[in-house]
């Protein structure tokens, strides 16, 4: 070996160091070290590209990539920092965003062959808020065909895969955005949550995914329906709670957003949490969970007992929880995409049919009796909650599956009725509107991620980031995937 090929090679290895090292910081340690002045925006982007030219071919999660563009915003993030300016609480973070989000000047997909070239002229309100926040968007996170399901794969870019697994599903519909994260290729990503997709994925891949409160991170154009929501991702409660204040706040254009504003969320998360009091799910809502998950789940039991909660078996009255979201989820598949589907059946995915042929159909008799009787479920888990804190259940029901396969059709030996049934562990909570979260709380024999749901008081997502930090400081829980 010659001299100077010796010192290639040692600059080479020094250099991955670096950028192993940076890609591995959590955003509140880039944050700092940004602030700091101690590395450059273009040095933590540069770091991220580079493993994302490593990682990505294997995983498939970022599906658009706009290096040359981030390139130009680490720049002026760099120039504005060197004048003791900087753009806000995100400055400098590389991100990606979900390819349901509308990103100006950047393909968004959709997932769907339909809009496989579509470039928006404007940006949705959550990514204004994210950019205008400093964070360096670098592109976009693979997602299911209109966001229909938890199995992240689509004709357009096909499956991504779980870095724990390759060979099986990162969940959905945020799934590109969880396996960039565990992967390392983001230190924090955005997505979106109807019948679980930020808790989900976050669940199959090791990492935290907040559902909040249904107008605390405002949709615009928006409706009153507070079944869908958009909400941060990360791989800590801390990160995720940093994400959150740049994303959450209210705007006039929602009619139900909330008024506090996101800074409050940049607070310390730190908690005396003695004497809080959780309603454990010991009868699992009376639905099937694969044996493994019980298992995860009840071990964490001791762990709530040994921090000082008070730890009691009991769970809401969410009889009617499935009917409800059915509805409701087939009315805003319909009022989204009736359009397409009338112009482009044979281009459309089935369940996404199935989805606007239910809304078609529905009588003005069933809405009424969903809407009556989602008035009722959230009186009772108002009552519910007088009595407790926090309610625990497990995320998923099962362990991640096989990639190939597009949906869970049996759980220990109760067949599913619909694509969608083996989730209700988390649409029945987006039933209650209250604010949830999935954080890792164990694995499986096999080795997959399991994730812990802890559900807080309706609009109490500062107490649901809290006891969730919390757990996660007790639990300290890391166990890298192998890529």
């Amino acid at each position: 070996m010659t001299r100077r090929t010796a010192l290639f090679l040692s600059a080479a290895a020094s250099a991955w160091t670096k950028d192993t090292e940076l890609c591995f910081l959590s955003a509140l340690e880039l944050q700092r070290r940004l602030r700091k002045k101690q590395v450059s925006a273009r040095e933590v982007l540069d770091a991220h590209l580079r493993r994302i030219e490593v990682i990505n071919p294997k995983v498939n999660a970022i599906v658009t990539l706009v290096a040359e563009q981030a390139k130009q915003a680490a720049a002026r993030a760099d120039e504005e920092a060197a004048k003791g300016r900087f753009l806000g609480p995100l400055h400098g973070l590389p991100i990606a965003h979900k390819d349901l989000q509308e990103t100006k000047g950047i393909r968004t997909t959709f997932g769907s062959p339909l809009f496989k070239d579509y470039v928006p002229t404007r940006s949705t309100l959550l990514i204004e808020r994210i950019q205008a926040a400093g964070a360096i968007t670098i592109g976009k996170t693979n997602t299911p065909e209109f966001g229909a399901g938890s199995q992240t794969f689509n004709p357009v870019f096909g499956a991504t895969k779980n870095p724990y697994n390759l060979g099986r599903t990162c969940g959905g519909s945020s799934g590109g955005a969880a396996t960039a994260l565990a992967a390392r290729m983001l230190p924090i990503a955005d997505g979106s949550d109807t019948g679980g997709s930020l808790r989900n994925p976050a669940a199959f891949c090791g990492i935290t995914g907040f559902r909040p409160s249904p107008g605390r991170v405002p949709v615009v154009p928006s409706s009153w329906d507070p079944l869908s929501v958009s909400g941060p991702m990360a791989r800590s409660v801390a990160d995720l709670a940093l994400l959150l204040s740049a994303i959450a706040g209210p705007d006039p254009r929602s009619p139900i957003s909330l008024p506090e504003s996101g800074s409050h969320f940049a607070q310390s998360l730190t908690r005396n949490v003695k004497g809080v009091r959780i309603a454990w799910s010991g009868n699992l809502l009376g639905l099937p969970f694969h044996r493994d998950i019980q298992s995860v789940f009840h071990a964490q039991r001791s762990l709530f007992q040994q921090i000082g909660c008070k730890v009691v078996d009991a769970e809401p009255d969410l009889s009617n929880a499935d009917e409800i979201f059915k509805v409701f989820r087939a009315m805003g598949f319909y009022r989204q995409h009736a359009e397409k589907v009338a112009k482009n059946r044979g281009s459309i995915k089935d369940t996404v049919l199935q989805e606007v042929d239910r809304g078609a159909r529905l009588t003005p008799a069933e809405i009424a009796k969903a809407e009556t009787g989602r008035g009722r479920l959230h009186a009772r888990v108002g009552e519910f909650f007088a009595q407790h804190d926090f309610f625990l259940l497990p995320t998923t029901q099962v362990p991640a599956f096989a990639i190939e396969q597009p949906f869970i059709t049996e759980i220990e030996g109760v067949k599913m009725g619909s694509y969608i049934d083996w989730m209700k562990s988390c649409y029945f909570i987006t039933v209650t509107a209250c604010p949830a979260i999935s954080v890792p709380c164990g694995f499986t024999p096999d080795g997959l991620p399991v994730g812990l749901q802890i559900v807080g008081r309706p609009q109490d997502d500062w107490g649901v980031l809290q006891i969730a930090h919390a757990f996660e400081q007790a639990r300290k829980l890391e166990r890298l995937p192998e890529l």
